[in-house]
């Protein structure tokens, strides 16, 4: 990135035909959850996001001793209440970037298949090291060893190069005005491209309100975004999407690519002070149509987004930032409310997912946080809902994961339960080198540490097309 206005033109182009695609789904949304107490369904020829969306479905038909033909019927009534009868899966590949194999994946510059063949000839060209190394979103501190960052120079170039992590993450001390910033992350993207020949993620929590590096920095004058509460409660989602589009405008200019945003926590537990004002507020309804706007914002903008905190942080009590934070509830009671953002997440394969560090007792039997959970992860979030994209860890140096476990056997953990990237462990080397020797003993399945990075340059491919 760092290319500034000149790269916005550009990147509307890669972001058009997704869009429409999000546009029209998010408008669809808000009918079906108000007409019908069910979740958000789009057909796909019975691939990940039908077959995951329908689980919740036939969980409740078997309640009800429901036929499998009064199923089948209803399917087909979806797909026109939906609008989704006449796409096929190529047709979502492009509009959100998702391939699944030998389609090619990601959005037409250039031709699907040469963003595929990108990906596919990447990943057979790098060596063990260099494929668990891009699993990592990590700061410029934990990369460089150095006490502050504010610019890349040959120091972060040879970190990189014994170092090609997946992406960098900046706080507020990374920054220090406008220019400052733009130089800083053209200059890493740059090094990276050279040095690796591979895009990084260059990303930050931008979410509005009090989670703002930038909105909030003396150094920079950008237009200021309420807190999501705030927002929800006006009840207009054309506010949520300004939110996304100013966001995403900004982060653009600055040469970010990933915003670790938005919330799509319903908060249904009217205690918890964690997600209390980044959350859109108790409605699931309007939770998921704000999250949605909000992503469709950045995405404009040409800034992914990752919305968070799965499988829901808004029933939660504790906070996991200081330890274990516990929701006392079962799947079928989550899936009232707190996972139907999460549904309409999957049913428009978004590009990313944050796992958050929540506890599910009922569910696990005990206090592992469900991104260490495989039962959580693979079990329910990528076989039953069907999700195939990207799924990244909340901050790993945060208490519930940090008090209790070692950074290299968190991120092995992390990685067997099904997740994709790593943010930000306490201990980077350490972890780096326990993803490296598990990988090498079989601790972590080779298939299962190229299919994570499968998806991690898949997604880069989009990003090299516009730098």
């Amino acid at each position: 990135m760092g290319k500034g206005r000149s790269g916005r033109k550009d990147s509307k182009k890669v972001w058009k035909n997704r869009l429409a695609g999000v546009a029209a789904v998010t408008l669809l949304l808000v009918a079906a959850l108000y007409s019908a107490d069910r979740l958000p369904v789009r057909a796909n020829g019975g691939r990940g996001p039908q077959a995951g969306i329908n689980g919740v479905e036939t969980r409740r038909d078997e309640a009800k001793g429901r036929s499998d033909e009064a199923k089948d019927g209803n399917d087909k009534e979806k797909d026109r209440k939906y609008g989704a009868k006449d796409r096929n899966d190529k047709e979502k590949d492009r509009e959100y970037g998702m391939g699944d194999g030998d389609d090619g994946g990601g959005i037409r510059i250039g031709g699907i298949s040469s963003q595929e063949e990108w990906a596919r000839k990447q990943l057979e060209g790098m060596s063990l090291e260099e494929k668990a190394a891009q699993l990592f979103i990590i700061t410029p501190e934990q990369l460089t060893g150095c006490g502050q960052v504010t610019q890349a120079g040959e120091v972060t170039r040879e970190a990189l190069r014994q170092y090609p992590v997946g992406g960098l993450i900046y706080f507020s001390n990374n920054l220090e005005d406008a220019g400052q910033l733009k130089t800083m992350t053209g200059d890493t993207q740059k090094m990276a491209m050279e040095e690796i020949g591979i895009p990084l993620f260059l990303s930050i929590d931008e979410e509005g309100g009090d989670i703002a590096r930038i909105g909030k920095h003396d150094g920079f004058r950008v237009a200021q975004v309420p807190s999501m509460d705030v927002i929800g409660a006006s009840g207009d989602r054309v506010q949520a999407y300004g939110a996304g589009s100013t966001i995403g405008a900004y982060l653009h200019e600055y040469g970010l690519n990933l915003d670790f945003a938005p919330d799509a926590d319903v908060l249904t537990n009217p205690d918890n002070t964690v997600v209390k004002t980044r959350s859109f507020g108790r409605d699931p309804q309007l939770v998921t149509e704000m999250s949605l706007a909000y992503l469709e914002g950045l995405w404009e903008q040409g800034v992914y987004g990752a919305p968070k905190h799965f499988p829901g942080h808004g029933a939660t009590k504790g906070d996991s930032h200081e330890g274990f934070a516990y929701a006392d509830k079962t799947w079928e009671e989550l899936e009232e409310a707190e996972l139907k953002p999460f549904y309409a997440m999957v049913g428009n394969q978004v590009p990313f997912i944050m796992a958050g560090h929540i506890s599910l007792p009922a569910i696990t039997g005990g206090d592992l946080p469900c991104s260490l959970s495989g039962q959580v992860i693979q079990g329910y979030l990528r076989d039953r809902m069907g999700y195939e994209g990207i799924i990244i860890t909340d901050a790993l140096n945060m208490g519930a994961i940090e008090d209790h476990y070692p950074s290299g056997q968190a991120a092995v953990m992390a990685l067997q339960a099904g997740v994709d990237m790593l943010l930000m462990p306490a201990d980077f080397p350490s972890a780096y080198e326990a993803v490296v020797e598990g990988a090498g003993n079989g601790e972590i399945p080779l298939d299962r540490l190229d299919a994570s990075v499968l998806r991690i340059l898949r997604l880069k491919a989009e990003i090299r097309k516009i730098l």
